[in-house]
């Protein structure tokens, strides 16, 4: 634990540091920020919490460098297959086929510890980060320039602090949104659930479905996922009148296990009831301040997104701050933090509620009307959704006003031949404003490539891989694709050339020299 922050003054203070925290921390340590981090509890929780993540998250991973221990501790999620009232399958999600848009597994199962591990180890790395440990937030007062912080010890010692910004990730009961007097607006999901994580004897393995289920099953709706190795995860449903303290122990879980497993088979690893919930910060800052993860939103778990949310909103956040601070942004660019996010945020909680409405219904007669009706829509032969079509793309903020299909969607990120090397983009190109073109690089107007200086990479797709030529405040690049997920990116949406945000977001489309032309003209109306 570092305790000498006493007095000092940085950049950003990030409290909490659990997932969205430590991805915080990381990607301002990155940027070069002086960064704060306080946490009140002395050590990672060593019990399971979120168990899935998404090829999205997996690529911010990568940026930190992480990813590669991530995967050590995740693996596929298995489909997920929903069956109704009478027992049939009305509903099927999986992941898209190889090539990876992103690449990455679009859907993955993760054992949360050692993944925290992970992200705090990295942090840990960076000089320009203080992590302190045993600290709780108390109170804080802001003005124009400055938010100053008392924060207190597990030492009984207070301490002060001062920062140009504060990002707070403390969790549903944020103390920090409490203080800002900032309301959750309730999107009206409200039901008792009971979360059990297991390991499964290898034994016992075969006893279990091979797949994911939803269990839409009127009676006691419930669900099933398959985790890295042994682990698996049941959230099942309280009845009314079942008593939540009863059910979250041993022996009121095992009552409800025992359809499955029994104590023979397998070892309690956790378990808790919850209350689902649907909420969502009415604002995402006051002055200085910002609230981000489960501080600014919460929802129902039907699609694994609640971590995946939280470390969204911080890479959306993080590279805004830096901009501002670097004074390459006026600081109303913050401003569309709130309106990227909270919008997303809406949209996603609306679909899982959308699921979770199909997976809750407790009336027998309306769950086989559900059931007809999911069976008619497919023709009777059930297709698979892919999960991460159900996941928006942004349509506010800091986006083209000329719109096209791309425009706030992510933009791939595929294996790319460079340098005698098969490499994912993002490796080299990095992760600032990026311009990527489909020509090579000697067919690019000069007039663009000045255009670009100074503000983005160019990065060119070509049939023969370069190297890459360095120019004043910009770096050019020259790649081969291996797989086509690009070229088939850029037939799809009918364009040549995009220019993408640092979080990986297309701001705008081009489908010539002109209209990249126009669009370099518009964000440099809203950045420079």
């Amino acid at each position: 634990m570092n305790d000498d922050f006493d007095g000092s003054s940085v950049d950003v203070v990030v409290i909490g540091f659990g997932p969205s925290g430590a991805v915080a921390s990381a990607l301002l340590g990155q940027a070069g920020l002086n960064t704060l981090v306080i946490e009140r509890q002395p050590a990672v929780y060593e019990k399971p919490r979120a168990i899935a993540l998404d090829h999205e998250i997996m690529r911010v991973f990568q940026q930190i460098g992480v990813a590669d221990e991530v995967v050590r501790w995740s693996a596929p999620f298995t489909p997920s297959e929903y069956y109704g009232a009478d027992g049939q399958l009305i509903k099927r999600l999986a992941t898209v086929a190889p090539p990876y848009p992103l690449g990455y597994t679009p859907s993955m199962v993760f054992t949360q510890p050692p993944v925290e591990k992970a992200l705090r180890l990295r942090v840990a790395s960076m000089p320009n980060v203080q992590v302190a440990l045993g600290q709780e937030f108390v109170s804080l007062t802001q003005d124009a320039e400055r938010v100053s912080l008392s924060i207190l010890g597990d030492d009984s010692v207070m301490r002060k602090v001062t920062s140009r910004y504060v990002l707070a990730c403390d969790g549903a009961s944020s103390t920090v949104r409490g203080a800002l007097g900032i309301e959750l607006e309730d999107l009206e999901f409200d039901e008792p659930w009971l979360v059990v994580d297991v390991l499964v004897n290898e034994s016992a393995l075969d006893k279990l479905p091979q797949t994911s289920v939803q269990y839409c099953e009127p009676e006691r709706p419930c669900t099933y996922v398959i985790g890295p190795g042994n682990h698996r995860r049941w959230e099942i449903s309280l009845l009314p009148g079942e008593d939540p303290a009863y059910i979250a122990t041993e022996e009121g879980a095992w009552s409800l296990l025992r359809r499955w497993i029994t104590p023979d088979d397998a070892s309690l690893w956790r378990q808790a009831c919850y209350r689902f919930h649907a909420l969502v910060a009415r604002d995402w800052h006051r002055g200085r301040v910002f609230i981000a993860g489960d501080a600014a939103h919460q929802q129902p778990p039907f699609l694994g997104q609640g971590m995946c949310q939280g470390i969204r909103d911080v890479a959306n956040l993080s590279w805004k701050l830096r901009a501002v601070l670097s004074g390459r942004a006026d600081g109303r660019l913050l401003d569309t933090y709130a309106q990227e996010r909270g919008c997303h945020v809406r949209q996603l909680t609306g679909r899982i509620k959308e699921i979770g409405r199909v997976i809750c219904e407790r009336n027998l007669d309306a769950a086989r009307l559900r059931d007809a009706e999911l069976l008619a829509e497919a023709g009777g032969q059930i297709k698979t959704t892919a999960r991460q079509d159900i996941i928006p793309r942004l349509d506010a903020g800091l986006l083209s006003l000329k719109g096209g299909s791309a425009t706030g969607s992510l933009f791939p990120q595929p294996k790319v031949a460079y340098g005698g090397h098969d490499v994912l983009l993002d490796e080299i190109s990095g992760c600032e404003w990026r311009v990527v073109i489909q020509m090579p690089l000697s067919n690019v107007p000069v007039v663009v490539r000045n255009a670009i200086a100074g503000f983005a990479t160019l990065i060119c797709l070509s049939t023969a891989a370069g190297t890459a030529a360095v120019q004043p405040h910009t770096q050019e690049i020259e790649v081969v694709e291996l797989e086509g997920v690009m070229a088939a990116w850029f037939d799809r949406h009918h364009c040549v050339a995009a220019l993408v945000r640092p979080d990986h977001y297309v701001f705008g489309t081009a489908a010539g020299v002109a209209e990249l032309m126009a669009l370099l003209d518009e964000v440099s109306a809203v950045l420079r």
